[in-house]
Formats: structure tokens, sequence, C-alpha cells
């Protein structure tokens, strides 16, 4: 192995891997690097503790394993452009000479810390952190390969994401919706899985309105949808109807990562005079920069045409009113793919219902189930998917519906 000074200097030279210098423990091992080459006993000793304070934070305690994950999470230059075939051969020197100097450090112990050092009281030190025998040089160029279903940076550790001040902030506890559990409407998402899957193998994807009654799933359905093929890169963006003007900056950025996004706009609806009603237009289809073929945006509404319109609307003085509701018209008709969601009939209801009692592990008698569930939908109002799983929780809960 090399000197620890040695060590140190390399550390710090990082240039590929340079945003490793940013992370805790590196910046914790960089300081016990520098006390054991520079300092006293004491700083080594409360630079050691430090370190393996900070492992143990993080919830690991092999330095292996911990700095394997984040060089393989590491957004940089190398995994951006992700192709090694186009690398420029000053650029792949540099990333096969820092991968082998990571291996390196990922192997470092504490005993190699302290050999050959003259310190006169050995009890002072704790039991070493442990180490393993992966090959992170051997594992990136896999890694460089799956980049476009894994992702890279924060897109490997979440799959969902909100918008702040006009950055991507990633959701920690997304909605673990499933397809599975949503019965009753597998017809209507079968078109919207068709367009996802274009999507991801790089085909053309249209962008999709799910419009329709309250309660019959929508959002659930992106939100199961972009869960089940988070493995496959897909990543979903939420996005509020006031944040629309911040889009076109994210999209450019969105549109050079390889992974696929789905813009996710729910409950969406404008005033005739709305600001945002021309700026989702532009995002649709008709900035003159054109939409990138890794994003499409799924929009929910209640609304078919997507603007709250009044009789005045219709019936006003604007001379050219055929041209007035062509304009009102023209958003929904971006939306290359419109599907329609409708409150269940009363045999679509029940089986919802059944099915949900089954995923839930309700047993109830067949005939109470289908009364009682009937009642309950009179009671909230009209039947819906939304009601059916309120039942069912309530009963499940052993709260009388």
């Amino acid at each position: 192995m090399k000197s620890l000074n040695t060590i140190r200097r390399r550390l710090i030279s990082l240039v590929i891997f340079r945003g490793l210098l940013e992370d805790p423990a590196v910046q914790a091992l960089r300081r016990t690097l520098e006390a054991r080459c520079s300092g006293t006993e004491d700083d080594f000793v409360e630079a050691c503790a430090a370190f393996e304070s900070v492992l143990f934070d993080k919830g690991c305690d092999n330095w292996t394993d911990y700095l394997y994950e984040i060089v393989m999470e590491n957004e940089n230059v190398c995994v951006r452009q992700h192709d090694p075939e186009t690398f420029s051969p000053l650029l792949k020197a540099h990333m096969e000479h820092e991968l082998q100097f990571l291996n390196e450090l990922s192997r470092l112990t504490l005993e190699d810390f302290i050999q050959g050092a003259e310190y006169p009281d050995p009890d002072v030190y704790h039991e070493s952190w442990n180490t393993s025998d992966k090959d992170i040089a051997a594992d990136y160029a896999t890694r460089l390969r799956e980049v476009g279903s894994k992702g890279y940076g924060m897109f490997a550790r979440h799959h969902m994401f909100t918008v702040e001040n006009g950055r991507l902030v990633p959701v920690k506890h997304p909605d673990p919706q499933q397809l599975e559990e949503l019965p009753g409407y597998e017809r209507e998402r079968e078109k919207v899985i068709a367009n996802t899957l274009a999507l991801l193998q790089g085909q053309p994807a249209n962008n999709v309105l799910l419009y329709g009654d309250a309660g019959t799933g929508k959002s659930s359905c992106i939100k199961a949808i972009a869960n089940a093929y988070a493995n496959q890169g897909l990543r979903l963006v939420e996005v509020k109807k006031n944040q629309l003007y911040q889009i076109p900056d994210l999209m450019d950025e969105l549109a050079a990562n390889p992974l696929k996004f789905i813009l996710f706009i729910d409950d969406l609806s404008f005033t005739a005079n709305d600001d945002n009603f021309a700026a989702l237009k532009a995002i649709l289809e008709g900035s003159v920069g054109g939409r990138a073929q890794n994003i499409a945006v799924y929009a929910t509404s209640n609304r078919r045409h997507l603007i709250k319109e009044t009789l005045t609307d219709r019936t006003g003085d604007d001379i050219h009113e055929s041209d007035t509701r062509q304009e009102l018209m023209s958003l929904s008709a971006r939306f290359g793919l419109t599907i329609t969601f409708t409150s269940p009939d009363r045999d679509r209801y029940l089986y919802i219902v059944k099915e949900l009692a089954r995923q839930y592990g309700l047993e109830m008698d067949e005939r109470e189930l289908a009364v009682r569930s009937e009642a309950f939908a009179i009671r909230m109002g009209g039947r819906s998917a939304r009601v059916a799983k309120q039942f069912v929780e309530l009963r499940k809960a052993g709260v009388q519906d």
C-alpha cells in the first residue's frame, strides 16, 4: 500500500470523482489522514473516532461497502456521458486512474493507520471498521452500461420528485401504490401502460390526459405505473400548476439525462385568462425547441377541455366566437392520448369492492358485502373506486359503516 501521505494527496486531487469530497464520511476520512500525517496523536484519535461515528450514523460499519455505494451513485461527467466509447483519451485515463485509487482507498483499515506509528497508548483506539473485497473499478464499467435504467446521483436513489424553486427535490417516502391494488380500471390503464412502455423503449410517446370523475383512480394509476417501471428507468416529477413557468428550464436539464421522465400534473384546470394556460401549451407542443424524447406530460383533470367555461364564454360579445372556443379547446387537443375514467356502474363497483376486500383480507359474506357497500356508497354521494376503498378499510379496521 502507498504511504498514507500519498493516499491523502491522491484523495484531494480527485478530478472525475471530486464530488465525493463533499460526502461526510469521506470528509471525516480526509481529516483522519491529515491528522495521521501532520497532527498530534490526540488529533488522530479524535479524527479516527469521528470517522467511525459518521459510518455508524449512516447505518454502515463497512467502509468498502459505503464507498462503493457513493461511487456508484456519484454524478460526474463520465456517468452523464455514460458511453465509454465517446470518452476522450484524457477523460478515460482520469477515470481509470481514479477508480483504481478508490479501490485502494476502500480497503483502508485502522491497522493501516496505526502501523509503524509510535503511539504510547494503543488502548484508546476502537475496533477497526470493516472492509470487504468489492472491486469498484470492475463494477463501475457495468454501472455505466446500466445508467439508462438505474440512473445516477439522486436519480439512482429515488424515483419520484417534486419541484421547489425550479429544482428537483426527491420524495423520500413516495406513495407505494401498486397496479394490482387498483381493480376495475384495467382497460383504461392498459393504454397508459402501453404509452409508458413506448417512452421507455425510446419510441414516440404521447402526452396523456386522464380525464373523468373524482375518485376513479386517475392519479393512483400514474403513481402506480411510476412504481412499477422505476427499475426500467422511469422517473416521475410532480409539478404544481403554479410551477409550470419553471418547467422549460427543467426540461432542458432532463433532456440530457439517460432516464425517462413523466411530468405529472394532478387535478389540472384553468380559467380562460390564466397565465399558466399558455405556459402549458408551450410545454406540450408549442415551443421552438420541441419536446425532449425522454419526457412525457401526464395530467389528470375532472374537466375534458381543462378550462372552466361559463355561458358567457359561449354567448359573449367576442366577434370571432368560434375562434374563442377553439382557443379554449386547444390545450386538451395537445394531449395525444386522452383516457376517460368514469364513475363505476353497480357491477364494476361491486367488483372493485370484492377485489379490495380480498386484498385486505376482509372476510365477509358476499351478499352482505354487496348490500353494505352499496348503502355506504349512497351515504357517500355515489359510487367510486375511492368510496369502495374507504368502505373496505373501515370494515377491516372494525369501524361500522
